[in-house]
């Protein structure tokens, strides 16, 4: 009787998969969008995501050891390395450390731990941080740095970003054309202002590809925020194109393709079920037209993320997956 065979409640599943395994993957397929704001925003780029990293790092130890008095080492598991990284790629390059520590510590210490810590957060802490950094220092995180100023950070001369040109196209303001945005090709391949780790389209579909094919993620979320956002800023463009740009250019502007792809395919605050995420991923794409449309601010992404991180648990109590072995209902 000493050699008991205990088991526990199903579901039983054996795979290869780890959250470590799955973290740094993410964090891989994050490589490509990196390089590209280093070959852009060079110094800077560098200064905001090593500082960005090492912060959140720091605030996960530091909170876990002695405030929730864990002697796991939570930090091995790549996740606070991830927050670290996508809230650096929601910043301007010339965004003064300062600053970038406190979204940090908000990120990890309000967006993450103090819900109990990875698992349990109702809400993407990385974009939990950018939103705040964004209504508590407006000026400093819509100071976008013009591409190409390799040595230069808090100095750095500014421009318009394609959203803010979209915008103040949209709102009438004076000085603003369509004519002023880049062409497709630079905004493809990343030439273009705006924050360090979303300029690049072509940097983040590397990186698509590549979680799809490791299966870290389905394409349930990103494609169905894409052809939303395709299909709804088409619509608009055909109503009026001298004031709304086409559906291609919403697409590879901005920082759609980035919470597409990495923020709202987070695990912990996605929806289970593919029902369910095709549900969040079209309500995403919709809400992030209409608030860059007929919002305050030029981009709405973060916005919508979040909005629909708060209905995630309301969507999965009504697409829940069929129970294993249920036999349907008889109409």
């Amino acid at each position: 009787m000493d050699n008991k065979l205990l088991v526990s409640l199903s579901p039983h599943v054996h795979s290869g998969d780890s959250v470590e395994k799955n973290m740094y993957g993410v964090l891989i397929a994050l490589l490509p969008a990196f390089v590209v704001s280093l070959i852009y925003f060079g110094l800077g780029a560098l200064i905001v995501t090593l500082t960005s990293v090492a912060a959140c790092l720091f605030f996960e130890w530091a909170i876990a050891r002695f405030i929730m008095k864990r002697s796991g080492n939570s930090i091995l598991d790549g996740s606070a390395a991830i927050t670290g990284v996508l809230l650096a790629f929601n910043l301007p390059s010339n965004l003064p450390v300062w600053i970038i520590v406190i979204g940090a510590l908000f990120a990890i210490g309000v967006g993450k731990m103090s819900f109990g810590g990875l698992g349990n957060n109702p809400f993407n802490p990385a974009l939990a941080g950018r939103v705040f950094l964004l209504l508590s220092f407006p000026v400093q995180m819509t100071s976008w740095p013009k591409v190409g100023q390799l040595s230069s950070y808090i100095d750095a001369e500014t421009a318009a970003t394609p959203l803010s040109i979209m915008k103040g196209v949209i709102k009438g303001a004076p000085g603003y054309s369509l004519d002023q945005l880049p062409d497709s090709f630079n905004l493809f391949i990343g030439n273009n202002g705006g924050c360090i780790g979303e300029v690049s389209a072509a940097a983040l579909l590397i990186g698509l590809v590549y979680m799809l094919m490791k299966k870290i993620i389905t394409w349930h979320v990103p494609i169905s925020i894409l052809v939303t956002v395709f299909v709804f800023s088409g619509v608009m463009y055909l109503v009026n194109p001298q004031i709304y740009v086409s559906p291609v250019i919403q697409l590879i502007s901005g920082g759609l393709l980035l919470g597409a792809i990495f923020m709202a395919t987070d695990y912990v605050t996605s929806p289970m079920s593919h029902k369910g995420m095709l549900i969040y991923g079209v309500c995403i794409g919709l809400l992030t037209v209409i608030i860059r449309l007929f919002g305050a601010y030029p981009e709405g992404m973060s916005f919508a993320i979040l909005i629909m991180n708060a209905f995630t648990p309301l969507i999965n109590t009504y697409c829940k997956p069929k129970r294993f072995g249920e036999v349907a209902k008889k109409k």
